[in-house]
């Protein structure tokens, strides 16, 4: 099934990678990008794509208001592709197929495109909703930390790395650290594996976080966080910047 698509990001840098990754795939036709919500609604009407690739933060009219101006007779399959996981029960109430983190990985993107084709081929909307639940299911957004006798909870996109602590773990959210029961294997299985890494025993990173890998000495190297803060690697550098170029 050829799918006809359209991209819809107010940053070109944001078009560029997504379309890179579809020129890879099989029966893809990018028929129209946008880079404004008002002009995003016009080439929609106009142009009636399969599948929308849709940033939600974008100047004056994000992706929500692009959806509500469209309507919802005869949209398009909508995947929602930002920054920003705390959007997600928003994009999934306004019936967004699939949600895909930037920068999306080519794994990711494939997962969503199945997800497209398997609805498009379907005469019932049965099969939306499913893909939808297993997605939530699959997907933590947030984890929860106890604090005396509160439960903080922690946004996944808003952990710079992660450290083991014997059976703790420490989440490095920006300025804060958290503490919470639970070792680094089990947790690792819990994170999107197109986000996270693990660098070393005792160290996962979010990929989105690494400005650079810098030798430091002879088969030596290190990640250095927009922090500055900088990370041991032990495992294997080529597969390390492997996963950097398409995280």
């Amino acid at each position: 099934m050829k799918l006809r698509v359209m991209l819809i990001d107010d940053e070109p840098l944001g078009r560029d990678r997504l379309r890179g990754l579809l020129a890879a795939e099989p029966e893809i036709e990018i028929i129209g990008e946008c880079g404004d919500g008002p002009s995003a609604v016009a080439a929609v009407r106009k142009l009636k794509p399969d599948v929308l690739f849709l940033d939600i933060q974008m100047p004056g009219m994000d992706g929500f208001d692009v959806l509500q101006a469209l309507g919802t007779k005869r949209l398009p399959a909508v995947v929602f592709v930002t920054a920003y996981d705390e959007h997600a029960l928003r994009a999934f109430d306004a019936r967004a197929l699939d949600y895909l983190l930037k920068p999306a990985s080519r794994a990711r993107l494939r997962q969503a495109l199945e997800r497209v084709r398997a609805q498009l081929a379907s005469t019932h909307g049965g099969n939306a909703d499913a893909a939808l639940r297993d997605l939530l299911a699959s997907r933590p957004r947030r984890i929860a930390v106890r604090s005396g006798e509160r439960i903080l909870y922690v946004m996944v996109g808003e952990i710079d790395w992660i450290e083991a602590a014997g059976n703790y773990v420490v989440l490095h959210a920006g300025t804060q650290n958290h503490i919470i029961r639970e070792t680094l294997g089990a947790l690792e299985e819990e994170l999107p594996p197109d986000v996270f890494l693990r660098l070393s025993r005792s160290v996962i990173v979010n990929l989105t976080r690494v400005r650079e890998i810098q030798a430091v000495a002879p088969g030596e190297h290190v990640a250095i966080l927009h922090t500055g803060q900088r990370l041991s690697i032990t495992r294997s550098l080529r597969e390390v910047e492997e996963r950097l170029r398409f995280a």
